[in-house]
């Protein structure tokens, strides 16, 4: 599930971005998953921050640490938000990553994550 709300348009909101995606991995955010979340993340030279199933703290998304920190595992909605230049794209790209699992079916072999 994925819920992208563009900011622009309104008032002062110009190049901000929010989206709301449930973790479907397996597993969740394990280092791997993390790894490839937060080298994206620190790919846009816009503020990220995450919050994790409706709680109102919101953590660095560039953070590793913050990022496992907060075991975020299958099931999990995290609300993802952007502030700055190419803001609404980071948060779509970091949306569709989520629903992609982290790309590692890719990294199996097959993209629809049966063995090789």
């Amino acid at each position: 599930m994925s819920e992208l709300t563009p900011l622009l348009g309104r008032p002062g909101a110009a190049h901000r971005g929010q989206a709301v995606v449930e973790v479907t991995h397996g597993i969740g955010l394990h280092a791997r998953p993390s790894v490839a979340f937060t080298r994206l993340a620190k790919s846009f030279p816009c503020t990220i921050e995450v919050a994790v199933d409706g709680s109102n703290e919101w953590f660095n998304g560039k953070s590793i640490v913050k990022i496992i920190g907060a075991r975020i595992r299958r099931g999990t909605r995290l609300r993802i938000r952007a502030e700055g230049s190419r803001a609404e794209e980071a948060v779509a790209a970091l949306s569709e990553l989520v629903r992609r699992n982290f790309d590692e079916d890719r990294k199996n072999g097959r993209p629809d994550g049966r063995p090789a």
